[in-house]
């Protein structure tokens, strides 16, 4: 992305509004227009909209889109007996896995919420209250590569991603299934303290030292379609991607 870009990106700067703000004119134009047709539009309810004049339905690509229905999608078809989530969106992959299961949800951040079958412990990632070889299904998407980095109020660690993964294993069972994604690319990078991009390899390698095996894996790049159960000695990471790795132990 460049010095420039990272810097707009962390900053909250959109640029793709200030491009919008050349379609003032025809806001105005329509308002005189609508106003003709007889409608009774008032500056106290104006709410200008420049965005959507020639935007798409909705958004079906990009990695969170991709990653959430991917994990929603195995875990469906696993049908296991209770399925345990790890830092990933409730507004996204949460959500769709509760249309047909409860779900217990573990962050280290607070969630209030009354929604039927949400469960909720506050907890870390590194040292999470539950038995060794104790969940048949587990999920952590898009989360512990921010293990460590301090972001969500943890403690500085340039192991964290390492230490999640270990505890992920801990607590998995002998045959369940981790359903696990992660920015990948290489080189690997460290974006501080947002995140990291970590290297497949050091995924696969961390994971097999914790007797993880891997069942499947796909990826999709930031606005690219799904590959779903990729060869992932034969994939090039040059770009960054999301990869999508299913584990049993």
């Amino acid at each position: 992305m460049g010095r420039i870009g990272d810097f707009v990106h962390v900053s909250g700067i959109n640029l793709y509004q200030f491009a919008m703000l050349r379609r003032i004119p025809r806001y105005f134009r329509e308002w005189r227009a609508y106003k003709d047709l007889g409608g009774h539009p008032t500056w106290r309810d104006a709410f200008p909209i420049f965005v959507d004049y020639a935007s798409e339905a909705g958004i079906a690509s990009g990695q969170y889109f991709h990653q959430d229905l991917w994990a929603a999608r195995r875990i469906f078809e696993a049908k296991p007996r209770a399925h345990v989530d790890v830092g990933s969106r409730v507004d996204g992959f949460v959500a769709h896995v509760l249309t047909f299961m409860p779900i217990t949800v573990v962050d280290i951040r607070p969630l209030t919420s009354d929604v039927e079958g949400l469960n909720f412990a506050q907890g870390n990632l590194t040292a999470l209250d539950m038995p060794s070889n104790s969940l048949p299904s587990l999920s952590s998407l898009h989360a512990i590569e921010h293990v460590g980095l301090g972001r969500y109020g943890d403690a500085l660690d340039p192991d964290g991603w390492k230490k999640a993964l270990r505890e992920l294993a801990r607590v998995l069972a002998p045959n369940g299934r981790l359903y696990l994604s992660v920015p990948v690319m290489d080189p690997p990078r460290v974006r501080f303290n947002a995140d990291r991009i970590l290297s497949p390899a050091d995924v696969l390698a961390t994971a097999d030292n914790l007797n993880l095996r891997l069942l499947h894996f796909s990826f999709a790049l930031s606005q690219g379609p799904l590959h779903t159960d990729v060869p992932l000695a034969q994939t090039d990471f040059s770009a960054e991607a999301c990869g999508m790795f299913e584990f049993t132990k």
